[in-house]
């Protein structure tokens, strides 16, 4: 018995080098600011307004692991849960360019900047990418680069793994 063969929308093919996509809006609260904080990184700039204005911060701002989290669940909802996406051997550079406040509204840039096909598995192509978080004054608060695998469409793997 067969069986059947998932379809995506979106493959390694679907993203060549030079492509940019822009997606997300996600207005900022200084709840989720806080609740995020107390979570995973419970620096008092980040926990407090009364604590953030007492930091060369000058108020309450988002964690950068924060905006990174963001700016993962936006390409998820963008594309990548409908991608023939295989994860990520990793990030180059993250860059927090600046800070992340309550009110701001931020969407993301992805830009490809390479697109080839692995040399050990050719089934896969490998993305190197740079993702730009830009808030409401279209200034970049965030970059971060790295590298996704995604399966390409019309090569057949040789085996059942990745």
């Amino acid at each position: 018995m067969t069986t059947p063969t998932k379809t995506y929308k979106y493959y390694w093919e679907d993203f060549p080098a030079g492509s940019v996509r822009e997606f997300g809006g996600k207005t900022m609260t200084a709840e989720e600011i806080m609740d995020f904080a107390r979570q995973f990184d419970p620096q008092p700039f980040h926990l407090s307004e009364e604590a953030g204005k007492n930091s060369l911060f000058g108020g309450l701002c988002a964690s950068g692991w924060h905006t990174c989290a963001l700016a993962m669940r936006m390409m998820c909802d963008a594309y990548l849960l409908e991608s023939a996406s295989l994860g990520s051997p990793g990030l180059e550079n993250i860059r927090w360019l600046k800070p992340v406040r309550p009110g701001d509204t931020l969407h993301v840039r992805s830009v490809v900047l390479e697109a080839r096909p692995m040399d050990s598995k050719p089934h896969v192509g490998l993305l190197r990418t740079r993702w730009e978080m830009i808030n409401q004054n279209n200034e970049e608060v965030m970059q971060m680069e790295g590298y996704g695998m995604f399966r390409r469409r019309d090569v057949a793997k040789p085996d059942a793994s990745a």
